[in-house]
């Protein structure tokens, strides 16, 4: 059984304190977290995997509707933004397996 993202970040900010919803972790727990809270550090590194996707998509147009592009810039952009993807999963995974080992603690 796999736990979706969204609901184990909201329980951890339950568990932190830092907020109560689960869809809006990142603008809850920024506020009620105060500075540096992990909502805060959540709503930096997706607007971080946001831009990084842009720019490839930009670089991936500039290659294609131009002859100005660069093609070594657009495999540059992709590998960045599929390196970004990585990561994000990666924190993910960890995010939702500690969520489990929390729900199986006893209490």
């Amino acid at each position: 059984m796999t736990t979706p993202a969204s609901m184990a970040l909201g329980a951890y900010a339950k568990a932190a304190g830092m907020g109560t919803t689960t869809a809006g972790v990142g603008a809850g727990a920024s506020k009620a977290g105060g500075a540096g809270g992990f909502g805060e550090l959540l709503d930096k590194a997706m607007s971080e995997v946001v831009d990084t996707g842009k720019n490839s998509e930009r670089q991936m147009a500039a290659v294609t509707g131009s002859k100005e592009g660069n093609l070594v810039d657009v495999v540059t952009a992709v590998s960045e933004a599929e390196m970004t993807l990585q990561t994000v999963v990666t924190v993910r995974d960890k995010v939702i397996a500690a969520y489990q080992e929390i729900m199986r603690m006893p209490i």
